[in-house]
């Protein structure tokens, strides 16, 4: 056999060319160009905000945004936007806030969720319906109505009446719970009322467990909006004592300018404890999201 036949077994044999190899590297080069630009452009806000709070009111006046600024050790930011703003209260009650909004939207949507998927009665499609008309209703149209049944109820500048508010627009994470209950088996349900379980019991010990990745998933998301929230903390919640970090985060903001080395400083502040939350509990985390991504 020539020389010439063996190179085409090998080539056929192989069944990779030059080309096919070349188009692979390229596809490869520009995955992870892809990745270097997203991330670059995602951390550049970060970066900035790491920069601006490390200068003085008159550094950051005469530099420009990215310029280094020439004492990164200048801690005086954050003590400032820490006191200033009472940092320390509004951590406070957005803490008290996000656990109680978590637990309670956690357990009133499972059960909500547990009823509508396991019980068919007479209006469990009009229920569904509601939730559904309600989820694409836009907030900001209910605002007018949702304001005057809060002054009604003398909820206005209560840190109860926020949430309750907040519990009640969680709309999503009922249909996310009753996708997960649809896709677990009624024998589960079946097995252990022959056994003498009750309804209750069933819920909280056989299908609550099975559907982790779908709380997990729910949490993240809730927990982010709740932590994040301007516009309904700062509506109502008008007392200074009630404020959230967020709401806490415009104290630097005025008619005569905006003290941009001390937002920063309070953005970085706020970003520490969810950032903490992140590292103790990143297993978790990504556990219930991929599991959250496959289901049987």
């Amino acid at each position: 056999m020539s020389s010439a036949t063996q190179s085409v077994g090998r080539h056929n044999n192989s069944g990779i060319t030059p080309w096919y190899r070349i188009r692979r590297g390229f596809l490869v080069f520009l995955k992870y160009l892809s990745l270097v630009f997203f991330s670059f452009w995602f951390l550049l806000p970060v970066a900035s905000c790491f920069i601006t709070a490390a200068k003085t009111k008159q550094e950051y006046q005469t530099t420009s945004v990215m310029q280094m600024p020439k004492n990164w050790l200048n801690f005086q930011n954050y003590a400032d936007a820490f006191s200033a703003a009472s940092m320390g209260t509004a951590f406070r009650n957005s803490a008290i806030v996000l656990v109680v909004v978590l637990i309670c939207t956690t357990i009133i949507g499972t059960m909500l969720a547990y009823v509508l998927s396991r019980f068919q009665f007479p209006g469990n499609g009009l229920i569904r319906g509601m939730f559904m008309i309600a989820a694409l209703l836009p907030g900001i149209a209910m605002q007018v109505a949702l304001y005057k049944i809060m002054v009604n109820l003398n909820a206005v500048n209560t840190l109860w009446g926020y949430i309750v508010m907040m519990m009640g627009t969680d709309v999503i994470s009922i249909y996310v719970f009753i996708q997960f209950f649809e896709n677990l088996p009624i024998s589960l349900d079946e097995a252990a009322i022959v056994d003498g379980a009750s309804y209750l019991t069933v819920y909280w010990k056989i299908l609550l467990p099975n559907i982790k990745p779908a709380i997990v998933t729910c949490l993240i998301l809730k927990g982010v909006t709740v932590y994040n929230e301007y516009y309904a903390a700062n509506l109502y919640l008008q007392d200074v004592n009630l404020r959230t970090v967020a709401v806490a985060l415009y104290t630097f903001t005025g008619p005569m300018g905006s003290q941009y080395n001390l937002i920063c400083a309070g953005v970085i502040l706020t970003l520490l404890p969810m950032l903490i939350l992140f590292l103790l509990f990143q297993k978790q985390i990504y556990n219930g999201v991929a599991a959250g991504a496959v289901k049987e």
